[in-house]
């Protein structure tokens, strides 16, 4: 039985470019991480003082969520594109 064994696919990016670019992302999703608790806390005084929440806010968040998203599958290796700044920000539709 010859059994021919198929060649490792080769990335589109070198490793260490991919590596620089994960240390950036990851520098995003805290970033993102401290960006999404300020949209917490004003959307919560926005309910409290205002009367609700702000539908922009909201839309922020949703799309800041996509974003999320985003990073992680870049960072799990699950995406080879990588996020905002290099790609369009996620819109909040579904």
């Amino acid at each position: 039985m010859d059994e021919s064994i198929a060649p490792p696919v080769t990335p589109h990016r070198s490793l260490w470019m991919r590596f620089v670019l994960m240390l950036l992302m990851a520098l995003a999703f805290h970033i993102a991480t401290w960006l999404l608790a300020f949209l917490a806390i004003l959307q919560l005084a926005l309910a409290a003082f205002a009367g609700g929440p702000n539908p922009r806010v909201q839309a922020f968040g949703a799309s800041l969520g996509r974003y999320f998203g985003q990073l992680a599958r870049f960072l799990a290796f699950d995406s080879e594109e990588a996020p905002f700044p290099f790609a369009d920000w996620p819109t909040a539709g579904s």
